[in-house]
């Protein structure tokens, strides 16, 4: 239930913080704000959230170098960072990626999708730190069979092949995760094969034929990620 789950904002805008703050408590979650990026280590010491918003683009701290900092701490190694950015360059997504964000909030903000975003983000919490995994894992209609290495959509086999099978398994494991695809070409064909950027978007768009357009979504010069 949304009531559980804790969620501190970093953000140097006063105003960003007091619609976040209202859109979110509304929704239930326990909210938290911080200015500054010291501040908003102090508080996420204390407060221990479930999730943290953390802007980019901040004086004297940024978020990159916040989250840096915070990953280098045990205590939040499982939690979900997602990074609030007005900027589109793939280079600033990589390096936020980097430093060890899971996912992106563009501004402006819209609050239906902020509430959607975050509640896509939150799904995984309850699966973070699980030592073991189901042999099926559902997703609405789609269910992944990790045991006989097959894929249904609404009981009907999608037929994927084998790396397609591995491909979706591996965005499926950690859902609203972006995976750079550097880390998709080291995981699924490993560092010894070579192989180009087609092949992975090659891959995505026989998965998208066999199970739908909904799950695997694209970040433009980064990488992809999987929503339910």
């Amino acid at each position: 239930m949304a009531e559980k789950y804790k969620i501190l904002i970093i953000d140097d805008e006063e105003d960003i913080l007091e619609v976040l703050r209202y859109n979110l408590e509304k929704e239930g979650y326990e909210v938290k704000t911080a200015v500054d990026g010291s501040a908003g280590i102090l508080v996420a010491k204390w407060f221990q959230p479930h999730l943290i918003i953390l802007d980019i683009m901040m004086p004297g701290m940024d978020g990159i170098e916040v989250c840096q900092k915070l990953r280098a701490n045990a205590a939040f190694k499982n939690v979900i960072i997602a990074f609030l950015t007005a900027r589109s360059e793939s280079f600033t997504h990589i390096s936020a990626l980097d430093s060890g964000g899971d996912d992106f909030i563009n501004k402006p903000i819209k609050p239906n999708v902020l509430k959607s975003r975050i509640k896509a983000l939150l799904r995984r919490v309850d699966r973070v730190g699980e030592d073991t995994k189901p042999e099926k894992t559902h997703f609405g209609d789609l269910v992944i069979d990790q045991e006989s290495f097959k894929v249904t959509v609404k009981g009907q086999d999608a037929g994927l092949a084998k790396k397609e099978f591995e491909l979706l398994q591996l965005l499926a494991s950690r859902p609203g995760k972006v995976f750079k695809r550097d880390e998709i070409l080291s995981r699924i064909w490993g560092n010894d094969v070579i192989v180009g950027d087609r092949t992975i978007d090659v891959h995505i768009r026989k998965l998208r034929e066999k199970i739908g357009e909904d799950y695997i979504h694209t970040l433009k010069g980064v990488g992809y990620k999987f929503e339910f």
